[in-house]
């Protein structure tokens, strides 16, 4: 029996904040001692409100603090009280196990007051504030007693209690009802929490082993800590379950530790006493093998003493845990099964704790399922304990491989890693199709998630046995390259094999961390290049030699600059990552300086393989020494790379050359001095034969005349030069002026061919755009100024007539060209200074050239397109080639809506573009919807004055086709798309509505301008022609604040009370329907339809000093308007008065029912009534704010 420790409950209560009373044994509880109880019970409530107001005092200076920040330091000065082993953890690492032996000697001298402390700290460590009560429990026949353990809320004085066993005591924790808020230790955010925790389970584990020899063993620490733990981890409260299961699990894997221990111990006892018992009967001493013997009993006893308590911490806190609605608490009792799992195989490594692994790969939650993911990544890892994961690889093999297609990156990319262990740890647990699945994760957008399914292909295809020996006698440089040379055509196997042949540099990038020395092995892929061997065996194919070349480039590209590819994330490159980049580049720089010239030459009939070939020097070493490198090697080159051009007239050919050789030209490279002569003799060989043929096909009177021969060759010199001018500056040439006459040949007397003209006007745009470039480089004089003026104006001129050319090609390349000069001359003018007199440089459209520019935008862009079903294009061919095709015309509109943003056009022509917002919004509506956002950001009001014009014209036409009484063409719009389109409008002014009060207002003035100006009520025509216009205009009124609904309400009554309106009549139901928009609230507006009972059942007298409020919903269905009498019309000078909304009627408006098309006109809504909510921002003052309208 445990003695009741009365004689120590105030030192409990003075050291640890305990309140220990006791209760005596069952047979105490009669007769006169129940007065004494009912004492007791009130001072302790009395007592526990104290401590409730304490806590909430505290918990408010902890809050003031921040949730982050640790609790305030005691004063240095002064005396030391003594500490709380909560307070202990928040020393850190360094006293701990000073601490655990001291508690331990404190459990030796009074295991109750040391428990007791204990329980408090891991009350404390709970985030409870509150008070502790224990009283003893000695009598196990008191069945009553489990009915007394509650867990109840005491809404009275804010507080909750439970109560629950933990033998020898029975606990009564009371704690505030804020509690439950989440804010708790293990919950906190911080550094210092985190530290914290990590300190809180070392506590854990040193105490039990500290313990493992001695207290452990008693029946009673044990049991007590796994009857507090199981019983708070079931507790409805987050902190105590979360806490006291991670407590619980911490402590599992401590007691894992000590089984681990004494299993050991038990192996070695017993391979002692088989050596005793080998010895001879005459050298065997029967004392040492019976104590060998009681020492093997002893250890077994503990080690089952051992399991059973983790059995109980097993069954009492994971089983009902490992499952809990918190996710973190999941994601521990997880973590921890893993642990076990690794360090204990023989009692957790089976299929009955495996299954919780299996079924936890299931959670909804991502970090759950990453724990069982990074669990089983240790378990297949480890050779020793995979073979017992058979039954569980072939029941779940399906669920990982399905998770590598997770929403969540960090569990697909586990998952994808799990996979790589399996296929190297257990043989033919993937079959084909699986590894087949996974290849295709090298062209995955997630760059880690693709780096190992790299790393799975490089060791499962490139690394694989499979691959043929190097043949024997050869040296170690043959058999390398030979082996390279397998694992080369493996990868180039795989690639032809999968479906996305146009993603070479995603392969490399995905297989560089894992294959990186293959890739990298540049002699090894140039020598496979340069070989020629006669059978086809040996050798490269043609389409393998175009993959070689491409991974070459591409592996050149990564080694140089690493540059994340498009849609994936970049990769951070360290000093070390660095370091490497620039050695690789200084020894490619090496290697292809002295090979380049060899492979030019012999792919040199091929343009996609020469260029190709022509972007590596791009990645060359710019920074080097001027003699770091042979200038034989790069004069060699510069040759072969200019009869590369000379040779090939193919846009990629030409345009790698440009790119290249302007890299090299750069004026801080050691390749400058050879580089650029190199490239003015290829400038001036082509710019000389473009001057004869001109000289030959265009005639004195202007006219051009040429056989096809000398157009072809006109065409390739025009090419190369063109192609060139747009890297390199050609203004020393001036090619301006002959390009010009040539496009004046065109322009007024025809016959240039297509090609000829579209490379024409790309060669003049560049050169004016050059010759731009330079103007703001220095000062320029007046006539420099003009004559760049001119220039531009001529150039406008001439792409103007090429927009009505016959030939699309030329029509479109002319509208590029014009909105890229136009784009970069408005860029260029709000860069430039203009006091320095550019203000001569100010260039305005042509209006003719604004309507080419619309008519080609309508004709070219927004159009459907129409494939060619006669032509036996496959399905997948035509999507490639719609895709293209919208692709083209996104730049197209792209290269308008510039023109629009930079100022260059007047707001009002992006109406036509606004109109087919809705139409093509799977197309172009991000592009329409940015434009329509910057154009807001230039200027508000004419924005919103663009939205009008198109909503207006769009009406106007569709008005029209009705009266004609011709259906609905793809032209106009229903009715009820432009109602659609003005809701976009509405919702693009997005939720602030201090910002757009003056656009709405303006939006509201015009559109009732344009249903009633210049009307007047005839018997033929009672209505407004354009009245139903109110209806899309409706669509604006929820943006509008409370007060400046008031105003445009007056406003409306200043047109509509002039005339008789009947809500009878179907013609007036748009009046009604834009009515009720203005007077309908939303929720949180102080409105006359939220007025309080009292007010509504007297209402007050109406105030003289503004004017009366309209009355609306009579009980006979009609809506009478106020005459013009009692409402004085505002000035448009000044502000009107605001007007007061109150809403006297609530009978609902019924118009008649209507027969006519739902485009025509809709139906009108009802009124609000009383619980309609309220749309206004209370924050205005409806008495102080208002709109000029």
């Amino acid at each position: 029996m445990i003695a009741e420790p009365i004689a120590s409950r105030s030192s409990v209560q003075k050291e640890n904040s305990v309140d220990v009373t006791s209760s005596g044994s069952a047979s105490q509880t009669l007769g006169g001692v129940s007065n004494e109880n009912r004492q007791k019970s009130l001072r302790g409530k009395r007592k526990a409100r104290e401590v409730s107001e304490n806590a909430k005092r505290r918990c408010s200076e902890q809050i003031r603090r921040g949730p982050g920040r640790p609790p305030l330091e005691r004063p240095k000065n002064g005396p030391v009280e003594a500490v709380t082993l909560f307070e202990v953890i928040t020393m850190g690492k360094s006293v701990m196990q000073a601490v655990v032996d001291d508690w331990i000697g404190a459990y030796h001298t009074d295991r109750d007051t040391a428990l007791l402390d204990l329980i408090s700290f891991f009350i404390q460590c709970s985030g409870c504030k509150g008070l502790v009560t224990a009283e003893m429990f000695q009598n196990k026949q008191d069945t009553d007693v489990m009915s007394k353990m509650v867990e109840e809320v005491d809404e009275g004085s804010g507080l909750q209690y439970k109560k629950f066993l933990a033998f020898p005591w029975i606990l009564t924790v009371t704690w505030p009802l804020h509690m439950d808020s989440g804010q708790y230790p293990l919950a906190l955010p911080g550094s210092y929490w985190r530290r914290f925790c990590s300190d809180f389970c070392e506590f854990l584990s040193v105490l039990v082993a500290r313990s493992q020899y001695t207290i452990i063993y008693d029946s009673h620490l044990m049991d007590t800590l796994i009857s507090l733990l199981t019983e708070l981890s079931d507790s409805g409260v987050r902190a105590f379950r979360h806490t006291c299961t991670l407590a619980a699990v911490k402590i599992l894997t401590a007691l894992v530790g000590v089984a681990l221990n004494l299993s050991v111990s038990v192996d070695n006892s017993q391979r002692l006493y088989e050596v005793e018992k080998g010895q001879s009967p005459s050298k065997r001493v029967a004392s040492r093998v019976e104590k060998i013997e009681a020492k093997i009993a002893e250890l077994q006893d503990k080690s089952c003493e051992i399991e059973n308590m983790m059995d109980a911490i097993f069954k009492g806190v994971f089983l009902k845990r490992y499952r809990d609605v918190i996710p973190e608490i999941r994601a521990i009792c997880i973590e921890e099964l893993g642990i076990w799992m690794r360090l204990y195989s023989p009692a957790f490594l089976n299929d009955s704790y495996l299954k919780y692994l299996g079924w936890m790969l299931y959670d909804k939650e991502a970090d759950v399922r990453l724990k069982c993911l990074l669990s089983l990544q240790v378990l297949y890892g480890d050779t020793l304990l995979n073979s017992k994961l058979d039954l569980f690889t072939s029941r779940f093999k399906d669920r990982i491989i399905s998770m590598t297609l997770d929403r969540d990156n960090e569990v697909a990319v586990q998952a994808m890693r799990l996979l790589v262990i399996i296929s190297e740890s257990c043989d033919d647990v993937l079959n084909s199709d699986d590894c087949e699945q996974m290849y295709q994760f090298v062209y995955s957008s997630h760059r880690p998630l693709a780096a190992t399914a790299g790393e799975f292909l490089y060791k499962k295809l490139l690394s694989a046995p499979s691959l043929p020996e190097p043949r024997e006698g050869a040296s170690e440089q043959d058999r390398a390259r030979e082996l390279a040379e397998a694992r080369l055509r493996a990868l180039l196997q795989f690639y032809r094999d999968s479906t996305l042949h146009q993603h070479v540099t995603y392969l490399v990038d995905s297989l560089w961390d894992s294959a990186g020395d293959l890739l990298k092995d540049w002699p090894s892929l140039t020598s496979l290049l340069l070989q020629n061997c006669p059978s086809l065996e040996q050798g490269l194919s043609y389409i393998q030699e175009g993959l070689v070349i491409e991974i070459l480039l591409a592996s050149v590209r990564q080694a140089v600059e690493g540059p994340p590819q498009a849609g994936r994330s970049k990769k951070v490159i360290g000093a070390k990552e660095n370091k490497v980049q620039t050695d690789d580049c200084a020894r490619l720089t090496e290697h292809f300086l002295a090979v380049l010239p060899d492979l030019l030459s012999k792919y040199s009939e091929d343009p996609e393989k020469v260029a190709c070939l022509l972007k590596i020097p791009q990645y060359f070493q710019m920074d080097a020494s001027e003699g770091a490198y042979s200038e034989e090697h790069l004069q060699t080159m510069l040759t072969m790379m200019g009869a590369a051009l000379e040779r090939h007239t193919d846009r990629g050919v030409l345009e790698a050359g440009a790119r290249t050789l302007q890299a090299l030209c750069c004026e801080d490279t050691p390749w400058h001095g050879l580089a650029c002569p190199a490239r003015d003799q290829l400038v001036q060989r082509w710019v000389d034969r473009l001057g004869s043929l001109l000289g030959e096909t265009l005639k004195e009177d202007g006219t051009f005349s040429a056989s096809e021969e000398q157009s072809q060759n006109l065409l390739c010199a025009l090419k190369r030069v063109t192609m060139f001018h747009n890297a390199h500056d050609l203004s020393h040439w001036k090619l301006h002026d002959p390009v010009s006459r040539l496009l004046n040949a065109e322009i007024q007397h025809v016959g240039l061919p297509p090609q000829v003209t579209v490379q024409a006007l790309q060669c003049l745009c560049y050169s004016v755009l050059w010759q731009l470039t330079a103007y703001g480089e220095g000062s320029p004089s007046k006539e420099r100024t003009l004559t760049q003026r001119s220039q531009l104006r001529g150039f406008c001129e001439k792409a103007q007539h090429c927009l009505s050319h016959s030939h699309p090609a030329v029509r479109e390349q002319a509208f590029l060209s014009v909105c890229d000069l136009l784009t970069a001359h408005s860029y260029q003018l709000q860069a430039w200074d203009h006091s320095a007199g550019t203000h001569l440089l100010f260039y305005t459209p042509d209006p003719k050239l604004q309507k080419a520019l619309l008519a080609f935008i309508m004709e070219m862009v927004f159009t459907e397109v129409e494939l060619d079903t006669q032509s036996g294009v496959t399905g997948s061919e035509s999507s490639i080639v719609r895709l293209e095709d919208v692709h083209r015309r996104r730049n197209l509109l792209a290269a308008y809506c510039k023109l629009i943003v930079h100022s260059v056009l007047e707001m009002s022509m992006a109406a036509e573009v606004f109109k087919q917002y809705m139409k093509y919004y799977n197309d172009f509506g991000d592009i329409i919807k940015e434009t329509l956002s910057r154009t807001r950001q230039i200027d508000r009001i004419e924005s919103a004055r663009t939205l009008v014009l198109c909503l207006q014209q769009l009406f106007l036409r569709l008005r029209e086709e009705q009266e004609s009484g011709a259906c609905c063409t793809t032209v106009a719009q229903t009715f009820s798309s432009i109602k659609e389109l003005a809701r976009r409008f509405s919702l693009s002014f997005g939720w602030d509505q201090i910002k757009s009060r003056e656009s709405l207002a303006m939006i509201h003035r015009d559109g009732i301008e344009f249903v009633f100006q210049g009307f007047v009520q005839q018997t033929d025509q009672h209505t407004p022609p354009y009245l139903s216009y109110l209806t899309i205009l409706s669509e604006f009124s929820s943006k509008l604040l409370r007060p400046d609904k008031k105003t445009v309400y007056s406003y409306l009554q200043r047109y509509a009370g002039e005339h008789t309106v009947n809500s009878r009549d179907e013609a007036w139901v748009p009046l009604v329907y834009y009515q009720t928009s203005l007077l309908v609230t939303t929720e949180g507006e102080d409105s006359a339809s939220s007025v309080s009972s009292d007010t509504l059942k007297q209402p007050s007298m109406p105030n003289p000093s503004r004017s009366p409020s309209p009355k609306q919903g009579s009980s006979d269905g009609e809506v009478h308007a106020i005459p013009s009498q009692s409402l004085k019309t505002p000035d448009l000078k000044a502000p009107p008065l605001l007007m007061s909304t109150a809403i006297k009627g609530r009978n609902p408006v019924k118009p008649k029912p209507r027969h006519k098309e739902e485009e025509t006109e809709p139906r009108a809504p009802a009124p609000p009534s009383e619980g309609c909510p309220t749309t206004a921002n209370e924050e205005v003052d409806v008495d102080t704010v208002d709109v000029d309208l």
